[in-house]
């Protein structure tokens, strides 16, 4: 039992984490799931929905801190763009926290 809230408490901090990021960068998060993934650790759908494997949780915080701001930059920029705009964002937004 104490396994299971500890778990449920890790999910809820995370996605409160993905809410705080969302703010900053100025984009609207519909929803937020936790689910595993076998080849990716995150997605972002066209309709703000963001899917995080749930193997991130056992991840260092600075990793799931670039997970989250690369997929909210994806709602920012589409999911299709990787190029220089993209990765000067990324960085940028990292480099303040």
């Amino acid at each position: 039992m104490r396994e299971r809230t500890d778990e449920l408490v890790r999910r809820e901090i995370f996605k409160a984490e993905v809410r705080r990021w969302a703010e900053r960068i100025g984009v609207e998060v519909r929803e937020i799931h936790l689910r595993p993934m076998r080849r990716k650790w995150a997605s972002a759908s066209r309709r703000g929905r963001l899917t995080f494997s749930t193997d991130l949780l056992n991840e260092p915080s600075v990793f799931q801190r670039e997970v989250i701001v690369h997929e909210l930059l994806h709602l920012k920029l589409g999911n299709g763009s990787h190029g220089k705009l993209f990765r000067t964002l990324v960085k940028a937004y990292l480099q303040q926290y």
